[in-house]
């Protein structure tokens, strides 16, 4: 099995975190997952896979079992967002000749990736409607604008720690101003509107370069938007291939974790533990059997790691270093900004043992902060035991990102495993894997 072209393939088409969602709606769909109206009153079955979606950034898809005596879930968590440029309301910024977008730093990018390179604009936009408004995804789908960098001649500092202003040196140039011509008459262009009945937009700017699969053995993928969109489209590829009978398997992907996550679709809303009571209460199930349901779940809290850079080993830790494609990385940290703790680390070590794929373990190093993740923001509403795990890569939060092939393979592998496990919890102290 190697996954690798239909990663590259899903995330080509995943220009914003609502065209991830779409995407995984379409695979989700394809394989028999029914779409819930979180409006409407759910009739959940069991040996059914539903998905529902939340803010047009989120989804989470949900598979049952025909034997919930014994209920627990297993979860996985990813997230749909990457670091970007959000364009501005009123974004256009004529200036002389030029005509510009005023936009502002999404997440934590590294910006001098972002120059000289083919970029375009993604996302959503509302429009009015007959009764009400619309939302419609929009894909200029070429290549639309750059961001040009100021010539060494002009800036003799930029090889000696030059500092970007992402008001003056990263706003994206669209060509020679036009009379007239406005980002809202164009947007109106591509969607076949009136430009008066565009009412709202979120739009992205995202990197243009395909994907591409290279180094001497065909080793390595690069291609944007790898953190986090290998987790999720591993998860959902490990989702799909399960079989399990007794649990109710879940994943989660949310939007704006590069941002905190604070968001009616993030992880740190209640859109997880909402889903999982509902789930619950149509099974015909009560709040004590959810609550024992709980005692004995699980969540993979899946979200990219660093490996150890070629030109930089010094950057990790002594004795926990991920190198690509050797295998799946558990990721710690004292300070809780990851979930693992020892308990966690061996049912999910074990869980992979068993299917024979490699781990590896990632410390930062003590001197250095590092990043969080989704797991200590989801447990915080659910109180789950949590794993948080990653693939390794390179240069991530670049606008060109770099991981490797075989680990597309190792997580899709482990995720299957960890579904179709289901864990019994006989105390505190025990948890049997069946």
């Amino acid at each position: 099995m190697n996954k690798v072209n239909g990663l590259v393939e899903f995330i080509e088409n995943s220009k914003s975190s609502y065209h991830a969602v779409s995407e995984i709606a379409k695979l989700l769909k394809n394989n028999g997952f029914e779409l819930l109206n979180d409006a409407c009153e759910w009739k959940i079955e069991k040996e059914h896979k539903y998905y529902v979606t939340k803010g047009g950034s989120s989804i989470l898809a949900f598979t049952v079992g025909n034997d919930v005596s014994d209920l627990s879930f297993n979860i996985v968590a990813s997230h749909t967002d990457s670091p970007t440029f959000k364009i501005k309301p009123n974004a256009d910024f004529a200036d002389a000749k030029y005509m510009k977008l005023n936009t502002e730093p999404y997440g934590g990018l590294i910006m001098s990736t972002w120059m000289d390179r083919p970029l375009s604009v993604a996302g959503r936009v509302l429009i009015k409607a007959e009764k009400g408004i619309e939302s419609r995804l929009v894909d200029f789908n070429r290549d639309f604008c750059m961001i040009p960098n100021v010539c060494i001649h002009m800036n003799r500092e930029v090889n000696t720690g030059f500092k970007y202003n992402p008001q003056v040196d990263m706003l994206p140039m669209l060509g020679l101003k036009k009379e007239g011509q406005t980002f809202n008459s164009l947007l109106a262009n591509e969607l076949a509107c009136k430009e008066e009945d565009i009412l709202g937009h979120d739009l992205f700017l995202y990197n243009r370069d395909k994907g591409s699969v290279w180094g001497l053995d065909n080793d390595f993928v690069s291609i944007g938007r790898l953190d986090d969109l290998e987790c999720a489209y591993t998860s959902i590829e490990a989702l799909i291939a399960a079989n399990n009978t007794k649990n109710v398997n879940v994943c989660c992907c949310f939007d704006n974790e590069e941002v905190g996550s604070g968001t009616k679709q993030g992880a740190d809303s209640t859109f997880l533990f909402d889903t999982l009571s509902r789930v619950v209460a149509s099974l015909g199930l009560d709040n004590e059997a959810y609550l024992r349901a709980l005692s004995q779940s699980f969540i993979v809290s899946a979200d990219n790691a660093h490996a150890v850079h070629p030109n930089h080993p010094e950057k990790s830790d002594s004795t926990n270093r991920c190198h690509m494609n050797e295998g799946i990385v558990i990721k710690h940290n004292a300070a809780q900004s990851y979930t693992t703790d020892g308990y966690s680390n061996a049912i999910f070590t074990e869980i992979c043992n068993r299917v024979n794929v490699p781990l590896q373990h990632f410390t930062n190093r003590s001197d250095l902060r590092g990043g969080g993740t989704l797991g200590s923001i989801s447990s915080s509403h659910i109180s789950i035991m949590s794993v948080d795990i990653g693939l390794p890569q390179l240069a991530m939060h670049s606008a060109y990102e770099t991981a490797g092939v075989k680990d597309v393979d190792y997580m899709i592998t482990g995720l299957t495993a960890f579904y179709e496990t289901h864990l019994h919890k006989t105390s505190d102290e025990m948890m049997e894997l069946n």
